[in-house]
């Protein structure tokens, strides 16, 4: 007599959801918290990391010339320490003179911050936001302000010399690293494929930002050129470095000159430069800029400006400027090689992350699989 087999049974989750994502979450905070403590030797790292895959081109006509290794690695170390030494020179030039146009308009700083008061208190504004008012545009405030910049710029400084470190191992490793195709075949090939496809999307975030950053700081050197405002060059450099951090940088760029345009010219210049930079960084930045930088690294807008803050939080000011490539970073590395995190991708912008798309990949992931 045949006996009939219960059906079997599917073996229960050792880990419920839930408890998944809890101990993703710790795990997450405590890297996050050791990247924080080691943000001197981690932001220069980064730097170093995304310098080399930006200039890691420069290589390529070497190669096909049929030229030593050595020399495309020679190439791009110059091409990464001359964009170093460039902006360096940019952040120098716009901060010293920024620190002398405080210290020779002091006393119409002074001026203007007592005329500011007298208008606050006019409409009925309270003393103690007058006060406040008049602390913000105070020429000592500003100086400070100046000064803590010109800190951060020194900081910086200080840490070039581990990026140019840094820069000459990564070119060197990286011309080893271009014939893991080769050595690996098709073991390894999607994870060579993310990290061309991240290598990629790096290198046209920051040619799309350097692109419209010069776009933008020509017409907003012109106009302030054409009102009459101090030291238009150096308000021009300023767009053009502020433009590299995603949605508020054009803000940064904008309080100076405005500033400064108010010491010289009253409400009047005042208001037309806020309105130049408004409608440039609006049509430039915001309708125009945006298309191109979501074609480049498929990020959503309230991600890439969360990221801004997030890493800046954690390894200071290098975060502002390197928020978009470590967020894409943390996507290939997390997400991307989990078939399950199809929808996290999604939301992060990623345009290419659907149930379709997925269902393509699964069945050659499975046919690789021992």
């Amino acid at each position: 007599m045949k006996r009939d087999t219960p059906p079997a049974v599917p073996a229960a989750p050792v880990l419920s959801p839930s408890l998944r994502v809890l101990l993703t979450l710790a795990a997450a905070a405590v890297v996050l918290a050791g990247v924080y403590f080691a943000r001197g030797v981690f932001g220069p790292l980064a730097l170093a990391i995304v310098l080399v895959i930006i200039c890691e081109p420069a290589r390529r006509p070497l190669q096909r010339l049929g030229w030593p290794r050595w020399a495309g690695t020679t190439a791009v170390i110059v091409v990464a320490y001359l964009v170093l030494l460039g902006m360096a020179a940019l952040l120098w030039v716009a901060g010293t003179q920024f620190a002398g146009l405080v210290a020779d308009y002091a006393d119409k700083l002074r001026a203007s911050a007592d005329d500011v008061v007298a208008w606050l208190q006019s409409v009925g504004l309270d003393q103690q936001a007058a006060d406040a008012t008049a602390a913000a545009i105070d020429p000592k405030a500003i100086l400070g302000l100046a000064s803590s910049l010109g800190g951060t710029v020194i900081g910086v400084a200080t840490a070039l010399f581990f990026v140019f470190a840094y820069v000459i191992f990564m070119a060197a490793d990286t011309a080893r690293y271009g014939e893991a195709e080769r050595v690996f075949g098709a073991e390894r090939r999607p994870v060579i494929r993310r990290a061309r496809n991240f290598n990629t999307g790096v290198r046209r975030y920051y040619v799309v930002n350097a692109s419209f950053g010069a776009i933008v700081a020509i017409i907003d050197g012109l106009a302030l050129w054409a009102l009459g405002v101090p030291a238009p060059i150096t308000w021009a450099i300023l767009a053009f470095v502020t433009n590299f951090i995603p949605n508020i940088g054009f803000v940064i760029g904008l309080i100076p000159p405005a500033v400064l345009a108010f010491v010289v010219g009253g409400w009047p210049m005042l208001l037309a430069v806020i309105a130049i930079y408004c409608v440039v960084n609006v049509v430039l930045q915001v309708l125009v800029q945006p298309k191109f930088v979501s074609d480049a690294v498929d990020l959503s807008l309230t991600l890439s400006f969360f990221s801004v803050i997030f890493w800046t939080f954690v390894i200071g000011p290098l975060g502002a400027i390197l928020s978009i490539p470590l967020t894409l970073f943390v996507r290939t590395l997390v997400l991307e090689g989990d078939p399950g995190s199809t929808w996290l991708r999604w939301l992060s912008g990623d345009r290419g992350a659907t149930p379709q798309a997925a269902a393509r990949t699964a069945p050659q992931t499975a046919g690789r699989r021992p």
